[in-house]
């Protein structure tokens, strides 16, 4: 098995950085009306920057394959040109379409030479799929190089527009034609961008590169049922009713295609399940916990980073939370890509040396999966 090194990371975060209260103005108020729900959100995510890939008015400036292609495209220069490029995967919770699949958009905008492609669609953690596919081909000797990916384009998705028929069915009904909360959440949580990361089977000749020891992926859908979901409706008792057995005019009333989050069942699972996961990790790769210098923690919300820290130090596992590293407050929760811009904001702004140890943990509250990392810095 060969040894793998992320030599390159790059990032395109679309537009201007866009605070708190420009948030509503862009993305529009459902019925008229200010989300209820928007600030008591804000105060307990943390995050007080994001990107959109909209302009002011909410019209859209790129598409999710646009954003990518322009992140994979800022790893390569003349010293390691394009046409070198023999493998991409691409991870994404927010393709432009169901097809073609997202990293056939890229290729096609690349407009490189023909090269392997594997898509991996779901949640968080689908970037950390697309990862470790880069990863694994380079081990086993089936490319000497690889892009991974991992970008969203949730915006378009949260435009007020999208919900209005939804409210005016509300209305018809004598109701409140306020959006439930389900639905307003996540309209406050997730944001725009790309990242991308460039994998060879040799370090670089100058400067540091990122060994990556191992990756473990897990799901815990056997165990627990959907807590997020786009495309599909959720039943009283747990099981979902997708798009493809629903009317259109169903699709509109219920907001159909909005991304929607199980609130009670995230607070209940996602802490617990991937701490537990943490613990089995350290105990099979025989991990020295003084040893870790960084802990990239995949935070959706910063509400969870004391849940974490209290789960993990209870089951005898802990990192202490001055060697945890997020940007979520600046760069946003821009999902799979969230894992890609913490190590590429730290290999490009000079915080690694050698011989330092990193863990990344990116949870997936989809139906509940986890993805680890562990990187050497050579």
């Amino acid at each position: 098995m060969k040894e793998v090194y992320i030599t390159r990371l790059s990032k395109f975060l679309p537009n201007k950085p866009v605070e708190n209260d420009e948030m509503e103005s862009i993305l529009g108020m459902v019925d008229g009306r200010p989300s209820r729900a928007r600030l008591k959100i804000l105060g307990n995510n943390k995050i007080k920057n994001r990107y959109y890939s909209l302009d002011k008015d909410g019209n859209s400036t790129h598409s999710n394959a646009e954003m990518t292609a322009n992140a994979v495209s800022a790893l390569f220069d003349e010293k390691f040109p394009i046409s070198k490029l023999q493998l991409l995967a691409c991870g994404t919770t927010s393709p432009d379409q169901l097809l073609p699949n997202h990293a056939a958009m890229v290729h096609g905008l690349l407009k490189c030479q023909p090269v392997e492609l594997i898509a991996a669609t779901g949640a968080c953690a689908a970037g950390m799929q697309a990862f470790k596919y880069a990863w694994m081909s380079i081990r086993c000797g089936n490319t000497a190089n690889a892009v991974s990916t991992g970008s969203e384009k949730f915006s378009a998705w949260m435009l007020a527009q999208k919900f209005q028929p939804e409210a005016e069915n509300l209305k018809a009904l004598d109701e409140n034609p306020i959006i439930a909360f389900e639905k307003d959440f996540l309209r406050w949580m997730l944001s725009d961008g790309a990242s991308a990361a460039l994998f060879q089977d040799k370090p670089n000749e100058e400067g540091l590169s990122l060994r990556v020891d191992w990756v473990e992926i897990l799901s815990y859908a056997n165990e627990l049922e959907t807590c997020m979901y786009a495309g599909s409706i959720k039943n009283p008792d747990g099981s979902t009713k997708g798009w493809i057995d629903m009317t259109p005019d169903e699709w509109a009333q219920h907001s159909v295609f909005s991304f929607k989050q199980d609130t009670r069942l995230l607070g209940k699972n996602i802490v617990p399940s991937g701490a537990q996961m943490w613990k089995e990790l350290v105990e099979r790769h025989n991990i020295n916990l003084d040893e870790i210098d960084f802990f990239l923690p995949h935070l959706s919300s910063e509400f969870f980073r004391l849940k974490i820290d209290e789960e993990i130090t209870r089951l005898g596992v802990p990192i202490p939370l001055e060697k945890w590293f997020t940007n979520l407050a600046w760069v946003g929760n821009v999902g799979t890509a969230s894992p890609y811009l913490m190590l590429e904001e730290l290999m490009n702004t000079g915080r690694f040396r050698k011989g330092q140890k990193i863990v990344m943990m990116v949870p997936e509250s989809a139906r509940f999966s986890y993805a680890y990392a562990h990187i050497t810095v050579v």
